[in-house]
């Protein structure tokens, strides 16, 4: 019987989706604090049954525990997805407070010792028990996690590691919230239209909506991905651009209020994140990393990096020469400067290509681009996709999807894909519900389709158009999307191996990197380009700029992103030094091995990096790098036969996208592609050639 509490706390409804129109933030805390106490409850039973302790079986045992995880992330993961899609102070507020909560459990759970010995007997008993590969996979997993979780450790370390936890996690939670603040707390009122010469029409009407919601007359420009990418790549007005790249460089750090400045937080991140790697044994944070990961050793990492830049870096520099040599023969510019690059370049890119980004918009509205990805999807993975008005939204630009096979509902998906206030910028995937058999006493009783939300950050519609999106937009799409399957068509039913979950963080990247490629495959663009008052797709003109323009800047690209992997590894394994800035130093000398212009002194990229210092990411960015050369990989098989081949799809479905973390992602790679990876493809597709 349910009780009171669960009655009228939305959040408790496990049997449903969220009701998003009826949750609040004073549900949040209530709804963990009773989670959290009836898993305690739960785990105290559990270790009281002799059976699970001496003879302990999949469902005496790990059934029981997915019960307990998928409590309690139907709880946390609503929660943590509103405070990044509906940050109010309220929901903020409530956020914070239990986190501690959350962190202070999952220690406690991973390392207990008793616990620790029950699945160690389970894994013992895999023969007897004759249990699958999977099962096999998701106890090796487990015992990894108590191992790092720290069961081992003598009872004061587990004491102190409980807190060094705890302190992250609260500091990781500072950390994006510094940068959401200080990129919602600045703005610049323009009064004058000629100001924003070269600014695209649809972000100068969406400034002028900006201002006019502010009361302000003008236009009021935002520090929105979408209006810093705008006017960074078109205004002509130097002296704006100069003006949004330092307020966008220089986000959360001294430059900006004392109270978002992330210079401590992320020194006091690294430091502790050092002495969690120390007490477990690690000589740094990035050797503590890649025990979880597909990559073997830190020496492994770093020859990987040192090799992309060898491939990308004369490339880059090739392509850096060129643009300035254009900047001053066509506007006798003698220095380019860092707020400079994204401008001229997209005025040689015109130039070599006839074609920018902001020319192909009309070409991209999102609905087209939208029913072309499922169209797409549909042909590859023999699914449908359907729109589905039942579920409540937290927002009414939120649209809700079901994917079916065969007419029966597999999946269920969330988009959300417009810029808004409150709304953390970047784009991800990120669970709503996880695929997994549902048992009691050891028998399945129903299967529990996953669920995922898929966000975005790209410019709404206007008055005068629908929304329209660049190139690069549609590759974010197909990219959050290619995770989103990842997670959707997996057919594990073990929670503990369904989507993502057990995947190597280095191999998780390859699906959503993949579905990249669909969108420069001339068959693929005809299905996901009409120009959206006319419908028109795509003229093959166009289409063959668009590809010829590829690989444009593609070494310069290249060595951006591993400037960022460079930099967060090194950064990982480098001993925090307190008396001087090491953090500026190890950057410094990163960009001497990758980039081949200079930025300013004032910026501080590193007080927002919030893959590393926010996200999942920490001595794992490369993993982006990694995972291309995985993507880059597979997709030449679709190539060889047809990339939108049913039967390679199928084959691709039954090898790795629907196997999760089932099975080791190189053991997964090689039985889809014959063979270990290979960089060539990669080289080949960025057009950089081997030494």
């Amino acid at each position: 019987m349910l009780s009171d509490t669960i009655a009228v706390n939305p959040l408790l409804h496990f049997d449903r989706l969220p009701d998003f129109p009826a949750i609040q933030a004073e549900h949040i805390r209530p709804a963990v604090e009773k989670v959290l106490a009836e898993n305690r409850n739960t785990l105290e039973e559990l270790l009281g049954k002799s059976k699970s302790l001496t003879a302990p079986d999949w469902s005496n045992l790990m059934d029981p525990l997915d019960d307990m995880d998928d409590s309690l992330n139907k709880v946390w993961s609503t929660a943590s997805h509103l405070n990044s899609v509906s940050n109010t102070p309220e929901i903020r507020q409530a956020y914070n407070e239990c986190q501690p909560l959350i962190t202070e459990y999952y220690a406690e759970l991973g390392q207990n010792e008793k616990l620790y010995a029950c699945v160690q007997a389970l894994s013992s008993r895999a023969e007897t028990l004759k249990l699958d590969g999977s099962q096999r996979k998701i106890l090796e997993d487990t015992l990894l996690d108590f191992r790092l979780a720290g069961v081992s450790l003598p009872a004061d370390q587990k004491k102190q590691y409980t807190v060094l936890q705890t302190q992250l996690s609260q500091l990781s939670n500072q950390f994006g919230n510094n940068v959401l603040d200080a990129t919602r707390a600045w703005s610049h009122n323009i009064t004058d239209v000629a100001d924003l010469s070269g600014v695209p029409e649809l972000t100068v009407a969406a400034a002028a909506d900006a201002a006019q919601k502010k009361n302000l007359q003008g236009y009021l420009l935002t520090l929105d991905f979408p209006v810093y990418f705008a006017v960074m790549t078109y205004a002509d007005n130097r002296e704006l651009r100069e003006t949004i790249y330092k307020a966008y460089a220089t986000r959360a750090s001294s430059f900006g209020a004392a109270e978002w400045d992330n210079h401590d937080v992320i020194r006091e991140i690294l430091r502790l994140r050092q002495q969690m790697a120390e007490l477990l044994g690690f000589e740094n944070y990035a050797a503590l990393s890649l025990a979880r990961k597909m990559a073997k050793s830190v020496a492994q990492v770093n020859q990987f990096l040192e090799d992309l830049i060898l491939y990308s870096r004369p490339a880059a520099q090739r392509e850096f020469a060129e643009l300035s040599q254009y900047a001053i023969d066509q506007y006798q510019l003698a220095e380019l400067k860092a707020w400079d690059v994204s401008y001229y370049s997209e005025k040689l890119r015109k130039q070599n290509y006839d074609l920018s980004q902001e020319e192909l918009r009309p070409w991209f509205p999102v609905d087209k681009v939208r029913q072309g990805l499922f169209d797409i999807v549909e042909t590859i993975y023999g699914i449908q996709v359907e729109r589905d008005h039942s579920a409540g939204v937290w927002h009414q630009d939120v649209e809700f999807y079901n994917i079916r096979r065969q007419g029966e509902v597999i999946a269920r998906f969330y988009f959300d894909l417009f810029t808004r206030e409150g709304k953390k910028g970047g784009a991800w995937m990120a669970d709503c519900r996880t695929r997994r058999q549902l048992s009691i006493h050891g028998q399945a009783v129903m299967q529990q389709i996953p669920v995922a939300y898929l966000v975005c950050n790209f410019a709404p519609p206007s008055a005068d158009s629908p929304a329209l999106l660049t190139h690069n937009d549609v590759t974010t799409l197909f990219h959050e999307f290619g995770h989103g399957l990842h997670h959707m068509l997996t057919r594990e039913n073990y929670l503990r191996s369904s989507g993502i979950s057990g995947v190597a963080w280095d191999a998780v990247e390859l699906p959503s990197q993949l579905m990249e490629n669909w969108c420069w495959d001339p068959q693929s663009i005809s299905m996901i380009s009409g120009h959206y008052k006319t419908d028109e797709t795509l003229p093959g003109q166009m289409l063959e700029k668009m590809l010829a323009a590829r690989n444009f800047q593609s070494g310069m690209r290249s060595v951006r992103q591993l400037e960022f992997a460079l930099f967060d590894f090194t950064l990982h394994q480098t001993a925090v030094v307190e008396d001087q800035d090491f953090v500026c130093e190890v950057l410094s000398a990163t960009r001497n091995k990758t980039a081949v212009y200079p930025v300013p002194d004032y910026n501080r990229f590193q007080n927002s990096f919030s893959h590393i210092f926010a996200g999942g990411y920490a001595a794992g960015y490369y993993s982006y790098k990694w995972a291309e050369v995985l993507s880059a990989d597979v997709f030449s098989r679709f190539e060889e036969t047809g990339v939108l081949n049913p039967g390679t799809g199928s084959e691709f479905l039954d090898k790795i996208l629907s196997r999760g973390g089932g099975a080791d992602a190189l053991s997964l790679f090689i039985d889809f592609m014959g063979r270990e990876p290979d960089i060539a493809a990669l080289l080949k597709q960025e057009g950089l050639q081997a030494h």
